[in-house]
This record gives C-alpha cells, sequence and structure tokens, in this order.
C-alpha cells in the first residue's frame, strides 16, 4: 500500500517578506507626465523633487509634450504691450508667468515706435515706420520670451525696380508671417511682404534661411480686372494661400502660393463696409467669417467653387450671436489655432471698455479671454510657459 504523502505548508512567519513594488523608471515617468493635460500643473510637478525636475526639464521631453498638447491662448499683443489671459478663462494661471515687453528692441522715437503686424509660433513680427517714407516700414521678428530679435534687411530700389515700384510711388505695405514648413523645434521662418502703388501690387518673400528678400510675382490692378483700389486690409494665409480684402470694396485678392498667380474674387453684396476672416473648412475648403460695425452677430459663409476662378458662391451658412452689451463695435482676426478673434467694445458710464473673445471655428463657442480699457486691435499670443518653450529666433 503506497505510503501518503503529507504536504506541509509553512508557518506565516516563515514566509519571504513582501516584496516592494518597482520603482518607476525614467521612462515610466516620462508616459505620466506627457499626460498631464495641463502646463501649469506640469510646472508645480516639476518642483517636487530635483529627478522630475530634470526630467520634465529635458529638451526631448519638452519636444515630446508640446507635440502632443497644443498650445495655451496665453493672451494678446497689441501696440500698448502684452495683455494676459484673465480669470476664468483656463489659460488664466499660466499666462500670469508671461508677462513681457518690447523695452529691449533698437529704440525708435516717440512718434516711430514698433507696433505687432503679426503674431505665429511664438514669434511677433513688428513695424516702424521710416521718418522719411512713412508707408515705407523697417520690419524686426523677435522672440519675447527670450529676449531675442532679428533685424530684416529693407528691400532694395532694384528689387523694387525690377517689378515697377518705385519707393515715391508705394501708397501702402504690409507683412505677415507664412508656414515656413519646419520642424516645430525650427528657428527658421518667413516672411510675406507686399507693396501696393496706384498700378501695380508686387509680393516679396524672406527667408531667415537665406537672411535676404526675394521677388516672388507682380500684377498690375488692371489684370485684376480692377480699375479703382484702396488698402489692403483682413490679410489672412489658408491652405498655401494668401487672401486681401481691398478696403470700402466688394473685392478678395488671392495669391496661390504654389504657383504664384493672382486673381479676384467678388464676396457678397454688402460686403464693401464688412470685416471678414477666410478660414479652413476642411477637405481643402475654405469659409468666411464676416462681421460689420456696430453689429450683433458674425456671419459664416462657406464658399463653393466649380471649376474655375470665375465659377463661385458664397453660402450663408450660420449667424452666431455675439455675447450681450458687447456690441457697440466690433474689430475681427485671426485665424490662429482653431478660432477666431472678436474685439468688442462696451460703452459704460465714465470710461469705454473692450474685450477679447476667443470664437472656435467648428462648434461657434465664444469665450471671453481678458477685458481691457484701450481701443486698438491686438493678435492672440499661443505658447507654453517660460520654462516650456523653445528659443525661436
Amino acid at each position: 500500500m503506497a505510503s501518503r504523502v503529507r504536504l506541509s505548508l509553512p508557518y506565516p512567519d516563515a514566509t519571504d517578506p513582501e516584496r516592494p513594488p518597482p520603482a518607476l523608471t525614467s521612462d515610466l515617468l516620462e508616459e505620466i507626465f506627457l499626460r498631464v493635460a495641463s502646463p501649469a500643473d506640469l510646472a508645480r510637478a516639476s518642483t517636487a523633487c530635483v529627478s522630475f525636475r530634470r526630467l520634465i526639464a529635458d529638451p526631448a521631453f519638452l519636444r515630446r509634450y508640446r507635440s502632443i498638447h497644443p498650445p495655451l491662448l496665453l493672451g494678446f499683443v497689441s501696440s500698448y504691450g502684452f495683455h494676459p489671459a484673465e480669470a476664468p478663462h483656463p489659460s488664466a494661471a499660466v499666462a500670469r508667468a508671461v508677462a513681457f515687453s518690447f523695452d529691449y528692441l533698437p529704440c525708435t522715437t516717440r512718434r516711430h515706435r514698433w507696433h505687432p503686424c503679426d503674431v505665429r509660433d511664438g514669434r511677433v513680427l513688428l513695424k516702424c515706420s521710416r521718418v522719411e517714407v512713412l508707408v515705407y516700414w523697417d520690419l524686426l521678428v523677435c522672440d519675447p520670451l527670450c529676449r531675442r530679435y532679428l533685424l530684416l534687411p529693407p528691400i532694395t530700389d532694384d528689387l523694387l525696380s525690377s517689378i515697377g515700384i518705385q519707393t515715391k510711388n508705394i501708397s501702402h505695405s504690409g507683412a505677415s508671417f507664412i508656414r515656413s514648413g519646419g520642424i516645430e523645434e525650427d528657428t527658421s521662418f518667413s516672411v510675406i511682404r507686399w507693396m501696393q502703388s496706384n498700378s501695380r501690387l508686387g509680393v516679396f518673400m524672406f527667408s531667415s534661411g537665406s537672411g535676404c528678400w526675394s521677388v516672388s510675382t507682380s500684377i498690375s490692378w488692371g489684370d485684376l480686372g480692377l480699375d479703382e483700389i484702396d488698402l489692403l486690409i483682413s490679410s489672412q494665409c489658408v491652405y498655401d494661400c494668401f487672401y486681401w480684402k481691398l478696403t470700402n470694396m466688394n473685392t478678395l485678392i488671392k495669391l496661390d502660393m504654389n504657383s504664384m498667380r493672382f486673381c479676384s474674387i467678388v464676396l457678397l453684396p454688402g460686403h464693401e463696409e464688412r470685416q471678414i476672416v477666410i478660414v479652413e473648412s476642411g477637405e481643402s475648403r475654405v469659409a468666411m467669417f464676416s462681421i460689420i460695425y456696430e453689429g450683433t452677430s458674425v456671419d459664416y459663409y462657406t464658399f463653393s467653387q466649380n471649376g474655375s476662378e470665375k465659377s463661385h458662391e458664397w453660402l450663408l451658412k450660420s449667424t452666431i450671436p455675439l455675447p450681450a452689451h458687447y456690441t457697440s463695435e466690433c474689430y475681427i482676426g485671426g485665424p490662429a489655432e482653431g478660432c477666431i478673434f472678436i474685439q468688442c467694445f462696451r460703452d459704460e458710464e465714465d470710461t469705454k471698455y473692450s474685450a477679447f473673445f476667443s470664437l472656435e471655428i467648428k462648434s461657434f463657442n465664444i469665450e471671453r479671454v481678458r477685458r481691457t480699457r484701450f481701443a486698438a486691435f491686438a493678435y492672440p499670443y499661443f505658447g507654453f510657459p517660460p520654462s516650456m518653450s523653445p528659443r525661436r529666433i
């Protein structure tokens, strides 16, 4: 008869001590920190210990974090300086740490000082009128967080004469950033500049890589079917095309940045006095937000084009009411990071206030960013806290 085998269990005192959980490796911590949605919370986490701070401050980690999380609307830039977002806006806490000024830029006179004319990717494009020719500006690009700048060279008389424009005949000029196609960390940028005379429109491109201007294209107003012209305003770059609206006219000028060809587009009747913003609406289609002074709403149009530049139709899709009590005068700008921006002025008993609002292009959601007392249009400034921002110049 087979003998029974007795199994004996060890006494509890004889068991191995419980093993501690594995330590959090740097790779695991990085994945955790990448999921922190708020840059403000991430900045606070970096103060917990030296190892956290070392990991979060690592440039490779910050590149990954910025590639996952969109930049925050930190405030607005105007001729009066930087205006941070205010509570209850979700970016208010971070915006308080982003105070900057332009006091490090080259000195100018009180009459001729630097004024912003565009903002993109953490850079600010500024202009300063020359004393001798007020419509001909000096241009400068700066990184306000790093307090660095690059003064752009002037466009030479030879370049202007090559397209049939002389400095003395310039009636208006403007400038804006364009998409350079560089990677997120790249310090390169591109600027488009346009010069108009009574007879022609000329466009020049500046590349920070080459450090010089080049002639892109030019056209006569007659070739665009225009007998009389006014100032080019409301400039936007959408789907590799640049759009301008002519002041007091019912006309858009479009420049295809790939073919460098111009065309004119007729707007709906009544848009002579309206301000517009051209935006991307998906599938390479464009749309338009339109607003009138002393209006109470923003109109949203889609653009249908069938086969040629001359065969198109604007369709009114929606009318978005503006916030109550902010309807005395309105200015519109953008687009940037999926939003357009509206500055509305409100009359009160003793003083005149304005408020900046963001309007999401897809949802039409309107949110107040801040309130202020100055009456001048400003440009939205997107970015991250200074400790998380790369150098842009």
